[in-house]
């Protein structure tokens, strides 16, 4: 009897000794689904395919990413996806700060016009000090941010009439995303902005329900906007678009340390695949996406330095009454990181 007992305690031993790991194994899902607006056509898409390619290789199958574009796990709703990843109802996601501004107003810092100017000013930002205040604020939220990426500057289209200057924009009728500091520019500029998701938009712009919209150009080849009579893209580079690889804060948990640093590489070395997708022939040294538009039959207009100046005066007072709201001084470490980036 005591033989037995015996046995029977160092079974229980056993056993108790592997329930933690198979515990764990076990919180591990069939599937994780990964939000995206757009689908891999694009490369914000794109971005996606890459980083849950590389986590499932590098986790053998352990984990693996489904995604899910058109923001469909909310609906199309673009302005849900951070709520609905706080919930659970979204794993992953690589969204963008626009979307995820009404939720955090921080984030409206990278739609300030004319903050960061161009590459290397969105560098300064989002690689930067800046970066690491804005991944601070996510994680407060609640969600585990890993990695930037970009979707990013966004132009101005139209069907109309080529826009030089901020008269050019009275009257015409704009899709904007669901940001109200994007209503406030335009409406600053005598335009009539609606807000819409990207997916209703391209109806729209088709039938004529709106005249305009603004994105960037990968956007606009991807999308074959100019089959939606956009005939006119205005080149301002008015707003940068920085994407932002997250993940559920109970599903990043639930993981082991090994396999969360996996997912961390795999976040970052998408990103940087992601942005150089995203930059491809938007450089001075290469242009040849600028010229792929043009050939499309359609008005390509870069705005002098007076003409920017132009808009920037008109929308200055938004500018100022949006910095109030993010926060004055993560703005000036902002400008000043700019600021810092043109100087090099």
């Amino acid at each position: 009897m005591k033989r037995r007992n015996l046995l029977l305690m160092l079974s229980a031993a056993a056993m108790a000794c592997a329930l933690p790991a198979a515990a764990q194994q076990e919180k591990y899902q069939a599937e994780y689904r990964l939000s995206t607006v757009v689908g891999t056509a694009f490369p914000w898409g794109k971005g996606g395919e890459i980083w849950a390619n590389l986590v499932r290789e590098r986790t053998k199958g352990k984990i693996n990413i489904k995604q899910y574009p058109g923001t469909s796990l909310v609906g199309g709703d673009q302005t849900r996806e951070f709520t609905a990843i706080r919930q659970g109802v979204i794993d992953l996601a690589i969204g963008s700060t626009i979307n995820w501004s009404p939720q955090i107003k921080q984030l409206n810092l990278f739609s300030l016009p004319w903050l960061s100017l161009d590459y290397a000013g969105m560098d300064a930002l989002t690689q930067g000090a800046v970066g690491k205040d804005v991944f601070k604020m996510i994680e407060k939220a609640g969600v585990v941010p890993l990695a930037f990426g970009e979707n990013g500057f966004r132009e101005v289209t139209n069907s109309k009439h080529e826009i030089r200057k901020p008269a050019d924009m009275k009257g015409l009728k704009f899709r904007v995303v669901g940001s109200p500091l994007f209503n406030d520019i335009f409406s600053a500029l005598g335009a009539n902005p609606t807000q819409m998701s990207f997916a209703d938009a391209q109806p729209a712009l088709a039938s004529g329900a709106v005249d305009g919209q603004e994105n960037p150009l990968q956007v606009f080849t991807a999308a074959k906007m100019h089959t939606l009579s956009q005939k006119y893209v205005t080149l301002w580079g008015y707003v940068a678009d920085p994407l932002i690889f997250v993940v559920n804060k109970e599903v990043w948990e639930s993981w082991t340390p090994a396999d969360r640093e996996i997912v961390r590489l795999a976040a970052i070395e998408a990103g940087k695949q992601e942005i150089a997708l995203a930059r491809k022939g938007l450089t001075a040294q290469d242009d040849s996406l600028v010229k792929e538009v043009a050939g499309l039959g359609v008005t390509v207009t870069k705005l002098t330095q007076d003409e920017l100046a132009a808009f920037k005066k008109v929308v200055k007072p938004v500018y100022d009454k949006w910095a109030l709201q993010i926060g004055s001084d993560l703005v000036k470490k902002a400008e000043a990181a700019v600021a810092a980036s043109r100087k090099k």
